[in-house]
């Protein structure tokens, strides 16, 4: 009976070890964006909203457009739309300044291109959705939280498009669109890729400047580490690139880097460039990558060189 009883009390703990190593395991594992805002909302100290509707480009290769937002019908621009039958790689771009819609059709310098054109020239399909409380779309300026939910419904309707390839979709961003462009790298995995130009640790280091107040309040300490890329680069599935020119947000790169160890994100600081000259070069070499479906592989490159003006 003695020993039975002992070689119970053996199984038992042996069985209550486990257990404690999966529960350790458990504990350890970092948690992930999306699990981090699960039942969370906006919190926002200020509301704000644009209630100007966009302008209906001037031109034929670009359209307005609406796409179903999760809090209805959002406004975008579609261009790059093929004449022919096929579907072509396409990317999800975000401005930067406010991040709104604006004009995309002007050309713009080599020095100062922040329209995208290069992948559009490169014969990608690009949509540029407003998201949000800009636009005269509805709903409020939620500064980073709820608009990462409108980009992955945005990236739905495009690829549901049947001249996109939804294999082929990626996703990028300039300045403060490339802050939310990454953000939404560790949140959701829509994405064959993201390309993130010159983005911060912390939105809230722009303080009022995008959209004239700062929607989140100053002391929802939880609600600013939910905006702040930098806590959730382990979030990362898909390739994600990011380039900054040194005469940029060199630093950020740096905290990035530094804290990063997740091999699907490399942060790289380009000399000779600025934070607007490595727009035009930096979009076509990650276009051509596109295209021909090697944008991973720009991952494993130590460094670039880039001819910016």
């Amino acid at each position: 009976m003695m020993a039975g009883f002992g070689k119970t009390l053996l199984a038992l703990a042996a069985a209550a070890g486990l257990l404690g190593v999966a529960a350790a395991q458990t504990a350890s594992a970092p948690q992930t964006l999306a699990e981090a805002r699960a039942g969370q909302t906006a919190n926002l100290g200020t509301k704000a909203r644009q209630r100007d509707k966009p302008e209906t480009p001037p031109v034929s290769w670009m359209k307005l457009v609406g796409y179903p937002g999760p809090l209805g019908t959002m406004a975008g621009y579609l261009a790059g739309v093929p004449e022919t039958e096929g579907r072509r790689p396409a990317i999800i771009w975000i401005s930067g300044g406010n991040t709104a819609i604006g004009d995309f059709w002007t050309p713009q310098p080599r020095a100062n291109d922040q329209s995208a054109s290069a992948f559009r020239e490169a014969g990608m399909v690009v949509f540029y959705p407003a998201v949000r409380g800009l636009n005269g779309n509805p709903g409020q300026i939620e500064s980073y939280f709820g608009e990462l939910d409108d980009l992955v419904a945005a990236t739905r309707w495009l690829k549901a498009q049947p001249f996109v390839d939804p294999e082929r979709v990626y996703l990028g961003g300039h300045s403060s669109g490339g802050t939310l462009a990454l953000l939404a790298s560790e949140y959701a995995s829509e994405w064959a890729g993201v390309v993130a130009f010159g983005p911060v640790t912390d939105p809230q280091l722009y303080g009022n400047g995008l959209w004239g107040v700062q929607p989140v309040g100053a002391k929802d300490k939880a609600g600013q580490r939910l905006r702040a890329p930098i806590h959730w680069l382990a979030s990362i599935t898909a390739p994600t690139l990011v380039l900054e020119g040194r005469d940029g947000n060199a630093v950020d790169i740096a905290e990035f880097s530094k804290a990063n160890a997740n091999p699907q994100a490399r942060f790289h600081v380009v000399e000779g460039c600025s934070h607007f000259s490595i727009l035009r070069p930096g979009s076509e070499l990650v276009a051509a990558a596109m295209k021909d479906e090697s944008f991973a592989d720009l991952l494993k490159r130590d460094g670039f060189e880039l001819a910016c003006e």
